[in-house]
């Protein structure tokens, strides 16, 4: 099924290269290109609206434009990528044309346009401040795993939930589905100017969880629920798995 998205958006891909994990992550080969080019056609193709990379340094810059993409240098003192995202939609849409604003991360390079697109459909009622996405936790192991991050909400229709928290912990407890968070924001636009103005929450710092800041200080995140989590990567074996996943794609349809 084909999703009409409110109105066009602004898309933002927050990429920076001081990674710990994976040194110089945006520009990793995956089959001929760098990662953060995949992002942008996945961006592209989901077709919501201009797409620009807010990133911090002209290596990433240069990559992006030989694609015919757009970047915005933005400040590496920066905190977070939603300070980076903010930024770049401040530079790039100064008259504040878009009133909403996508943070698509950029190690997702296989990210289908739909799950994108859902992102979205939460802002189709008023009262939401904040769309996301999540996917339900299928693999046992996944469920007691604090990298991966559960969204614990109440539902608010078949496919979509009300975040109530997102914790790292297994929860909530007791039989029942669990939902991982995948880190996709549609922001409104006033949403995203008093998100990064506000201080880390005590709840945020505890968790490592920049989402919580918006939920203590009463802002409604609603959740669509997608069939599955892209692939993301944060170390090289995430990397080589990828690799991996886009040569098998392509074997398929050649």
């Amino acid at each position: 099924m084909t999703r009409d998205v409110p109105h066009p958006a602004l898309v933002v891909i927050p990429a920076r290269m001081a990674s710990t994990r994976l040194p110089d992550k945006p520009l990793a080969d995956i089959e001929g290109r760098p990662m953060i080019v995949h992002v942008l056609e996945q961006a592209r193709a989901a077709d919501i609206g201009p797409v620009i990379v807010a990133c911090d340094d002209t290596r990433i810059v240069a990559v992006v434009e030989a694609a015919g993409g757009r970047a915005i240098l933005t400040d590496p003192s920066l905190a977070s990528g939603s300070d980076r995202v903010h930024a770049a939609a401040e530079a790039a849409d100064p008259q504040k044309t878009f009133d909403v604003v996508l943070n698509l991360q950029g190690d997702v390079p296989m990210i289908e346009p739909e799950a994108i697109r859902a992102a979205f459909d939460p802002l189709e009622d008023e009262a939401v401040d904040i769309g996301t996405i999540a996917t339900e936790i299928r693999n046992a192991a996944k469920r007691d795993d604090p990298g991966f991050v559960k969204t614990v909400g109440t539902r608010v229709g078949d496919r979509r939930l009300r975040a109530l928290y997102f914790t790292r912990a297994t929860a909530p407890s007791g039989p029942g589905p669990l939902f991982q968070h995948l880190g996709i924001y549609a922001y409104r636009r006033s949403a995203l100017a008093r998100f990064v103005g506000l201080s880390p929450s005590p709840l945020e710092i505890r968790e490592s969880l920049e989402q919580l800041r918006a939920l203590e200080a009463g802002m409604r995140i609603d959740v669509s629920l997608v069939d599955s989590a892209p692939m993301d990567v944060n170390t090289p074996e995430d990397l080589e798995a990828v690799r991996a996943a886009v040569r098998h794609r392509r074997s398929l349809s050649s």
